[in-house]
C-alpha cells in the first residue's frame, strides 16, 4: 500500500508539470536552459531566506514555544518576499540576454517573453514542489500509518494536490508578473506578491485541510484565467483549442465560400 501511495502521489503532484516540460520544452535545448536558470534563481532565494532563518534563530537562542511560532511565520513570509525579488532579477537578466541576443543575431528570432515567463514560472514551481514535498513523498514509503493517532489519514495526499497548486500557480504568476514588468503596471506585482502571502499564510490553517486546498484552488483558477488572457488569449482561441480546429484553416474555409 505505501508503494501505491508513493507512486499516486508523486504523479498527483508532479504529472501535470512533467507533461507541461516534455511537451512544450524538452525538444527545444535553450527553453531546458532558461528553465533550469529558473529553478537555479529558485535555489538562491530559498538559500537567501535560510541564511535569515539562521539568523533569525541565533537571535532568539533557538527557543520554542510562542517564538517558535512566530519564527516560522517569519520565515515563511521572508521567504515569499525573497522569491518574489528574485523572480524581478530574473526578468531583469532575461530582459537584458534577450536584448543581447537581438543585438548580435538581428535576423534570429529571439525567445519572446511571455515564452520566457512560461518557462521560468514553471522553473520556478518545479524547483519549489521538489523541495516542499520531497520529504513528505519518502516517508510516504514508510514505515508508520498516517491517522494513528488521530490526525488527517489523506495527510499524503492533501500534501500531492497542494504541492500541484504551488507549481502550477508559479507558473501563472510568472506570466503575469512578466507582463507587468513589460508594462510598468507595478501594482500588479504587488497583487502577485500578496497572492503568493496568502497562498502561503493559509498553510498555517493545517490540519483544516478542506479550506487550504479549496482557497488555494479558487486563487489557481482566478490566475490561470488572468495569465491566458494576459499571454494573448481569447475566448475564441479557446474555443477553437477545445474544439481542436486550427484558426487558419476556418479563415480559408470561410474565404472560399
Amino acid at each position: 500500500m505505501t508503494a501505491a501511495v508513493f507512486f499516486g502521489c508523486a504523479f498527483i503532484a508532479f504529472g501535470p508539470a512533467l507533461a507541461l516540460y516534455v511537451f512544450t520544452i524538452a525538444t527545444e535545448p535553450l527553453r531546458v536552459i532558461f528553465l533550469i536558470a529558473g529553478a537555479f534563481f529558485w535555489l538562491v532565494s530559498l538559500l537567501i531566506s535560510s541564511l535569515f532563518w539562521f539568523l533569525a534563530r541565533l537571535i532568539t537562542n533557538n527557543k520554542d514555544g510562542p517564538t517558535q511560532k512566530y519564527l516560522l511565520i517569519f520565515g515563511v513570509l521572508l521567504s515569499v518576499f525573497v522569491q518574489e525579488t528574485f523572480r524581478f532579477a530574473y526578468y531583469r537578466l532575461l530582459k537584458k540576454a534577450s536584448e543581447g541576443l537581438k543585438s548580435i543575431s538581428p535576423d534570429e528570432a529571439a525567445p519572446s517573453m511571455r515564452l520566457l515567463a512560461y518557462v521560468s514560472g514553471l522553473g520556478f514551481g518545479i524547483m519549489s514542489g521538489v523541495f516542499s514535498f520531497v520529504n513528505t513523498l519518502s516517508n510516504s514509503l514508510g514505515p508508520g500509518t498516517v491517522g494513528i493517532h488521530g490526525d488527517s489519514p489523506q495527510f499524503f495526499l492533501n500534501s500531492a494536490f497542494m504541492t500541484l497548486v504551488i507549481i502550477l500557480l508559479h507558473v501563472f504568476w510568472g506570466v503575469i508578473f512578466f507582463d507587468a514588468c513589460e508594462k510598468k503596471k507595478w501594482y500588479v506585482l504587488l497583487i502577485v506578491l500578496l497572492t503568493h502571502l496568502l497562498v502561503s499564510a493559509q498553510t498555517f490553517l493545517n490540519p483544516h485541510y478542506g479550506i487550504n486546498l479549496v482557497s488555494a484552488y479558487i486563487i489557481m483558477v482566478v490566475m490561470a484565467i488572468w495569465a491566458f488572457f494576459v499571454a494573448g488569449g481569447s475566448c475564441r482561441s479557446l474555443k477553437l483549442c477545445l474544439l481542436c480546429q486550427d484558426k487558419d484553416f476556418l479563415l480559408y474555409n470561410q474565404r472560399s465560400r
